[in-house]
């Protein structure tokens, strides 16, 4: 297991975890947690990264309309949102930096 692996399965677990119990900064937690994994992902899920940052974020809201569970289920996915925001940062910095080499 790598440190990549560890820090997704952190990830998951502060925002399961988050959604029911009140952690201070899990936010920032989160995002910190999705730059290390955006490291090391590779060249050829980038885009994978992207568009479920993307999705995530979208639809981090929408699961509110099931009774019971939903405002649990909108705190998972928008802990998820985050984490994978932090991941598709850090690819879309890099590749902008990687364009703008000389």
């Amino acid at each position: 297991m790598n440190v990549h692996k560890i820090a997704g399965l952190l990830a998951l677990l502060i925002a399961v975890v988050g959604a029911f119990v009140a952690i201070p900064s899990a936010g920032l937690a989160l995002l910190v947690l999705g730059v290390v994994v955006g490291y090391g992902v590779a060249g050829e899920h980038h885009v994978r990264i992207i568009v479920s940052a993307l999705a995530a974020t979208a639809f981090s809201s929408t699961l509110g309309l099931v009774p019971v569970v939903g405002e649990y289920l909108n705190a998972i996915v928008g802990g998820l949102a985050t984490f994978s925001a932090g991941a598709a940062l850090l690819i879309i910095g890099r590749n902008m930096v990687a364009r703008f080499k000389p």
